[in-house]
């Protein structure tokens, strides 16, 4: 997998942030079973061990959050790009863009991808084929503004609060097990820790839809400035 400047920033920043349940919990339990065991073997082990094993924790913890965001949260309000701001834009009976501008835009779909998309009348009869002609689109013109910094920016800063919101809802999770655990062991440390790191990762899940519709229009606009600008 190729680590660059989007990986590190909308993958595993968010995930650094909400790792810290996974990794108590990882620290508490899973490490204290095997440090006494390998202490004698070699000191230096389980710390080499507790690295390595937490890197991994980390690394395998950017790909479910990944999953989590776009399988639970995006597919939730966006129905498989369905219902993305970048779908929305572009339909005729939406009135976020100006008339003139959307009709700039789909002026030049027409003559860069020779693609039509439906009129009013035909959108009004079958929305979701006028949709996923859109989505189709939207495709293609993201692949031409793939070196695009403007839009990486944003698709960055889009991708960062996706997967925010998706780290945060396993967050929350974890610290939940934690709390059962720590009322099993009377650790009321990792208890109020716990109860402190759930009530954080719970107000991202409950603006996860402002935060993504938000930033998902922040990025629309752009996409569609940019490819005028082609």
């Amino acid at each position: 997998m190729a680590v660059n400047t989007y990986y590190i920033k909308a993958r595993l920043f968010p995930t650094v942030l909400t790792s810290i349940p996974t990794l108590i919990l990882y620290n508490k339990i899973v490490a204290s079973l095997y440090h006494d065991k390998l202490q004698n073997i070699f000191v230096a082990l389980p710390t080499i061990t507790d690295v390595l094993l937490s890197s991994a924790i980390v690394f395998l913890l950017v790909q479910v959050n990944r999953f989590l965001s776009k399988e639970i949260f995006q597919r939730l309000y966006f129905k498989d790009e369905q219902y993305m701001p970048t779908t929305n834009l572009l339909l005729k009976s939406n009135t976020e863009l100006e008339v003139s501008i959307k009709q700039k835009i789909e002026d030049k779909i027409k003559s860069k991808f020779d693609i039509k998309l439906l009129s009013r009348v035909e959108e009004s009869v079958d929305e979701q084929r006028a949709r996923k002609l859109i989505v189709s689109t939207v495709s293609q013109i993201r692949n031409c503004l793939r070196d695009n910094a403007m839009l990486l920016r944003h698709n960055i800063e889009y991708g960062f609060f996706r997967n925010l919101i998706g780290g945060s809802f396993l967050a929350m999770v974890i610290s939940l097990i934690l709390i059962i655990y720590s009322h099993f062991t009377n650790d009321f440390s990792i208890r109020n820790l716990s109860v402190i790191l759930g009530v954080i990762y719970f107000f991202p899940i409950l603006l996860s839809k402002f935060i993504i519709n938000r930033y998902g229009k922040y990025y629309a606009k752009i996409l569609f400035e940019q490819f005028l600008t082609l």
